[in-house]
């Protein structure tokens, strides 16, 4: 039987090979995404997570949109704009346990944009445009 932390180690290097592999000529796109998934857990925990997740929405860039699903579908939401909904319309107890489940998808997001995508914390995100 595998944990929920396994679970997700499993399905996030596979949303990040898959996008990894549909974006291979794409590195600005693998920057974009790798480098979010790098930001992202710091947002969460600085702004929240309804804030942080509205703030990649926010940057138009099918990479962000593409990262935002793939956390969506890895902690078992329909889509990215449900999980966006849920965390601005969430009671405070289940606010709290999306975004716990959130930042435990995020830690292996930050994981494998490292190890997979090959992202360095300096690399441009394109949240400054």
């Amino acid at each position: 039987m595998n944990t929920i932390r396994q679970k997700y180690a499993s399905n996030v290097y596979e949303a990040v090979k898959r996008y990894q592999k549909e974006n291979s000529e794409n590195k600005t796109a693998l920057d974009e995404y790798g480098g979010m998934a790098l930001k992202l857990p710091v947002l969460v925990h600085t702004a929240g997570l309804a804030q942080a997740l509205a703030f990649v929405k926010s940057r138009d860039k099918s990479a962000m949109d593409a990262l935002l699903e793939d956390l969506a579908e890895v902690i078992g939401e329909k889509n990215a704009d449900n999980l966006l909904e849920k965390s601005r319309e969430s009671k405070l107890q289940d606010y709290i346990y999306l975004t716990k489940k959130s930042l435990t998808a995020l830690e292996w997001f930050k994981r494998y944009a490292q190890s997979v995508l090959n992202v360095e914390s300096t690399d441009d995100d394109g949240s400054s445009s």
